[in-house]
C-alpha cells in the first residue's frame, strides 16, 4: 500500500488486489523519520479512476470477442497489466495518531509518501492503546479478523445509548446481550418489553433455569403489576393527567385541587377519585373532560384501591440491591394508551426515588421506543435524569421517531444496517463521527454486523459481529412454515410471584 492523496481528513491509499484490507479495517501509517505514526480506517473501496485502463479493458474485450489465437506472453505483461487493473484506492478517515504507545485524536504532522509503511493495526489493540479500560466486561463478539471484541460497562453508565437498524438485523439481540451483561456485573436495569422478548433472560438456550433465573422479574400490567393511587402520590398523577391523558390547563388546575384534597383527607384512591370529580364544584366542561380523563384511567386496569396488591417500584428494585437484576415491565398484551400510561408512571416514579437517594442508579432500555416515545418526558430524561441515574439505551427501527436533540446527545450509537437514504443522512446529520464512514458502511453491514460510535468505543467507530446468546433468545419473527421446529419448552417461568413476594 501507497499514500496517494490527502485532502483534509481524508488519505487515499493505493493497494494491491492482493493485499487483505476491506472496508472498516483500520490501518497504521508509520513514518520512520516522525515520532509516531498515523492512524486511518477505510470507509470505501473503488478500482482506480483511469481513462486509459477503461480504454484497455474495452479493447481487451472487443479482441476477446472478435478473434481467437494462441497467447504468448514469454514477460508475463499481461499478468502485470491485469494486477494493475485490479488494484484498489482504498478512501480513508485519519483517526488520530500514535505517539508514545498512546492514542491520541489530533494529528499535526504529514506522513512521508514514499517512505511510510502501511500496516493493518487491530481494533482491541487500538482500544487499549486508547486507555479505554473498566471492570464491567462485556463481550459482544467479534470483529472482521474472528478476534474477540469486548466493551465495558462504565461507557454506558451515567450515559445515553441509542440501538438502531432496520427490522430483524439484530439491535434486540444485542440489547438482550448488554442486559444480561450489565445484570451479571451486580447493575439494576429496567426494560419495557414489547415483544416478550427479555423472559428468556433466566434461561439457558435448551430452556432450564440459569444462574440469573431468580434476578429476572416479569411486570404485567393488569395482572402482576398495578399501583394505588396513594402510592403514586400528586407529583405522577399530575405527570400522568398532562403528559398522558393532554389535559388544558383550566382541567388540570381542577384536579391538583382535587387530588390535593382526597390526599390531606386521606382518601386518595382510585375509588374515591371519581365519586370526587363528579361532586366537585367546577364549570360542568371541565369536570366532564376530567371525569371522561378519569374512565380512560380505570379502563387501563393498572390501579388498584388494595395497598397490598399494589407494586412499590422502590421494594422491586431494593430486592434485587445485594446481586443486580432486570425488571422486565411486559407491554405487549397492553394497549397503545396503557403502555404510555405505564411507561409514564414508572419513569415519574424512578424520578422521585432517584431525586430522594431511595433506590442507587439504574439502566432503562427502552424496546420499540418510537411507539411512546414523546418529547415532553423523554427530552428530560436525557437532558437532566442522567444527573441523578437513569441510563437511558433506546432501542427502534424508526430513527426519525428520535428527536434530533436527543441524537445530540447521544454518548453511544449501536447501527446496524439501513438501506434508506433519509435514515442514513438523519442519523450522519446527528452522529459525532463523520457523515462519510456511517453513509458507506452502514448499508453494507450483513445482518448482526454493526458499527458502533461514541464514548463505548473511545470515538473510534468499531465493526462488530455481535455473537451469539448462552440464553434464550425469545422474540423472533414467527412465520408459518417451520413453525413447528423452533419451540423451547421452558422450565416453570420465573415470572415472579415477585409483586406479592415484595409485599409480604
Amino acid at each position: 500500500m501507497r499514500i496517494l492523496e490527502k485532502t483534509g481528513d481524508d488519505i487515499l491509499l493505493v493497494a494491491l488486489p492482493t493485499e487483505s484490507v476491506y472496508q472498516g479495517d483500520y490501518l497504521e501509517i508509520v513514518d520512520e523519520q516522525k515520532i509516531g505514526s498515523v492512524v486511518v480506517q477505510v470507509y470505501e473501496e473503488s478500482y482506480i479512476p483511469s481513462q486509459s485502463l477503461t480504454e484497455d479493458i474495452i479493447r481487451e474485450q472487443i479482441i476477446e470477442a472478435s478473434a481467437n489465437g494462441v497467447e504468448l506472453d514469454p514477460f508475463e505483461i499481461s499478468s502485470v497489466s491485469q494486477m494493475i487493473k485490479d488494484m484498489r484506492l482504498l478512501k480513508c478517515k485519519v483517526r488520530g495518531s500514535i505517539k508514545n504507545g498512546i492514542m491520541v485524536a489530533n494529528v499535526a504532522w504529514l506522513p512521508s509518501r514514499s517512505k511510510s509503511k502501511i500496516k493493518k493495526i487491530s481494533q482491541s489493540k487500538l482500544l487499549d492503546l486508547a486507555g479505554q479500560t473498566g471492570s464491567a466486561e462485556i463481550r459482544l463478539g467479534t470483529t472482521k479478523d474472528g478476534e474477540s471484541f469486548k466493551i465495558f460497562g462504565e461507557a454506558i453508565d451515567g450515559h445515553l445509548s441509542i440501538i438502531t437498524g432496520k427490522k430483524e438485523s439484530g439491535k434486540s439481540h444485542l440489547s438482550k446481550l448488554l442486559v444480561s451483561s450489565l445484570v451479571a456485573n451486580g447493575a439494576i436495569v429496567i426494560i419495557f418489553d414489547l415483544n416478550d422478548e427479555y423472559e428468556g433472560l433466566g434461561f439457558s438456550r435448551d430452556g432450564t433455569k440459569n444462574e440469573v433465573s431468580n434476578r429476572v422479574v416479569l411486570l404485567e400490567p393488569g395482572k402482576n403489576l398495578r399501583f394505588s393511587l396513594s402510592y403514586l402520590g400528586e407529583y405522577s398523577l399530575i405527570s400522568l393527567m398532562q403528559h398522558v391523558l393532554d389535559a388544558p390547563g383550566a382541567s388540570l388546575r381542577e384536579f391538583i385541587r382535587i387530588i390535593g384534597s382526597l390526599n390531606s383527607s386521606d382518601k386518595l384512591s382510585i375509588d374515591y377519585l371519581g365519586d370526587a370529580i363528579q361532586n366537585w364544584r367546577c364549570n360542568e366542561l371541565v369536570k366532564d373532560a376530567l371525569y371522561a380523563r378519569f374512565q380512560t384511567l380505570k379502563s387501563a386496569g393498572i390501579f388498584t384501591s388494595d395497598e397490598d396488591r399494589g407494586v412499590k417500584v422502590d421494594w422491586v428494585v431494593r430486592s434485587l440491591l445485594s446481586e443486580g437484576g432486570a425488571i422486565v415491565v411486559s407491554l405487549k398484551s397492553s394497549s397503545s394508551l396503557t403502555k404510555r400510561i405505564v411507561v409514564e408512571i414508572i419513569l415519574s416514579k424512578l424520578v422521585q426515588l432517584l431525586e430522594r437517594e431511595a433506590i442507587p442508579p439504574i439502566f432503562l432500555f427502552a424496546e420499540e421506543a418510537h411507539l411512546y416515545l414523546r418529547e415532553t418526558y423523554w427530552d428530560d430524561i436525557v437532558t437532566r435524569m442522567r444527573h441523578f441515574g437513569i441510563f437511558t439505551t433506546l432501542i427502534t427501527n424508526q430513527p426519525d421517531a428520535i428527536n434530533d436533540s436527543i441524537y445530540r446527545q447521544a454518548d453511544n450509537i449501536f447501527l446496524f444496517n439501513f438501506t434508506n437514504q433519509t435514515d442514513l443522512d438523519l442519523i450522519a446529520r446527528a452522529s459525532t463521527a463523520d457523515s462519510e464512514t456511517i453513509r458507506s458502511i452502514v448499508r453494507t453491514l450483513p445482518k448482526r454486523h454493526c458499527l458502533i460510535l461514541g464514548k463505548v468505543v473511545s470515538d473510534l467507530p468499531m465493526l462488530v459481529k455481535v455473537g451469539e446468546a448462552q440464553f434464550l433468545t425469545l422474540g423472533q419473527t414467527k412465520k408459518f412454515f417451520g413453525r413447528k421446529s423452533n419451540n423451547v419448552k421452558l422450565e416453570s417461568s420465573p415470572k415472579l410471584v415477585l409483586a406479592q413476594e415484595a409485599v409480604a
